[in-house]
């Protein structure tokens, strides 16, 4: 069987569908050994592309996504191929392909959250009209949570047996301490000189972000904690609010704003860290939460989306729509230490759960199973 898989998000150094793609990949390539593998990628992913297996061909496109281009030549492309199936990692699926095709549905975010971006009345249609599309002409989804699963079903009517849940899994880099230097270095590079909270993701409305800094800032002012709250993510001018929230609350000093980390960087942070907190209202998935349980980095949590899902008893739960109660429960496990050992233990356990090697074996299976779908 001649395979294609859209990897034009490939990227083994972000979290989210470029993270996926490059596992998918890396893992799917070791496991099968029988099936033609012919991999798209946009320019920047075709140089940084290393894997070398006699069935793994690579294909350089340029259509970024959202783009005419990934509407015309991409299609074009991916038919002068003759694909048995497609796997498109994204929704993101020409318009005009008719071939088969399996969709991996990461999350519903812009059928909920319309965000400050793509906010026109045109691109909002066009989001409309592609993942109605993909949804309705895939021959089969996979749906990266049963939360995200269900709201496959309910915003769009998909019929169950039509969609696998498949979870996602974290990279063993996660599980080896840095070293007592490069924990050092990473220290001295963003100023943290004393304890600190962490949170690492995308500024986004459903984020929750500014949420999480009023939590800080009551934390602060009701236990007086000498702590800072450590944000990590690319700067975007459509959230002036997460740079400017500190500074209205009297707290600027106590926030550091990092800037783009590398996946070295994330995980010194997360080694370093007292503890992760994760404010979304809307998660799909969430990676974040293996990543840190593999860290052993103890959790704070929202009580929404597929988060209880992912984190089962794994984490401290809270109510992302109440700073209050963020506050309380994040002062608790600061002062907590046996209750930080007890989810750290927890988290060691919940993580065997998932794994990449476990998504891309039941990934081929969809494959395999094609003929019958």
């Amino acid at each position: 069987m001649k395979i294609g898989i859209d990897a034009r998000m490939y990227s083994s150094h972000f979290t989210g569908i470029g993270r996926y793609s490059f596992e998918l990949i890396r893992n799917i390539v070791k496991l099968d050994h029988q099936n033609e593998y012919v991999i798209f990628l946009n320019p920047q992913q075709y140089k940084t592309f290393e894997i070398s297996s006699p069935n793994v061909q690579k294909v350089l496109t340029d259509a970024p996504y959202y783009s005419l281009q990934e509407q015309t030549s991409f299609n074009n492309l991916l038919v002068h191929h003759h694909l048995d199936v497609v796997h498109f990692t994204h929704f993101n699926a020409p318009l005009l392909y008719h071939k088969p095709f399996v969709v991996t549905i990461h999350d519903l975010i812009l059928s909920f959250y319309k965000g400050k971006k793509r906010t026109s009345f045109i691109e909002r249609a066009a989001y409309n009209m592609v993942i109605k599309n993909v949804i309705k002409k895939a021959r089969h989804i996979i749906a990266v949570s049963e939360h995200t699963k269900n709201d496959i079903r309910r915003l769009f009517f998909a019929p169950p047996e039509k969609i696998s849940v498949i979870y996602e899994g974290v990279a063993e880099e996660f599980t080896i301490p840095p070293s007592p230097s490069v924990l050092s270095s990473i220290q001295k590079k963003f100023c943290l000189d004393k304890p600190f909270v962490l949170y690492t993701g995308v500024w986004r409305d459903h984020k929750n972000i500014k949420g999480l800094i009023e939590a800080f800032a009551l934390l602060i002012k009701a236990q007086k904690k000498d702590i800072y709250l450590v944000i990590t993510g690319k700067e975007d001018p459509y959230y002036p609010e997460v740079k400017e929230l500190p500074k209205q609350l009297g707290i600027e000093q106590q926030v550091r704003l990092t800037g783009f980390v590398t996946e070295e960087e994330l995980i010194a942070l997360y080694h370093l860290a007292l503890l992760f907190v994760f404010p979304s209202f809307y998660e799909g998935f969430g990676l974040p939460l293996l990543e840190s349980m593999a860290s052993k980095t103890p959790i704070v949590a929202s009580n929404t989306s597929s988060i209880p899902e992912i984190c089962g008893d794994a984490c401290l739960y809270v109510d992302p729509h109440s700073p209050q109660d963020m506050a309380q429960k994040i002062g608790f496990l600061l002062q907590d230490e046996a209750k930080r050992q007890e989810l750290i233990m927890k988290g060691n356990e919940r993580i065997k759960q998932f794994s990449w090697e476990k998504m891309a074996e039941q990934t081929l299976h969809v494959y395999q199973n094609f003929s019958k779908l």
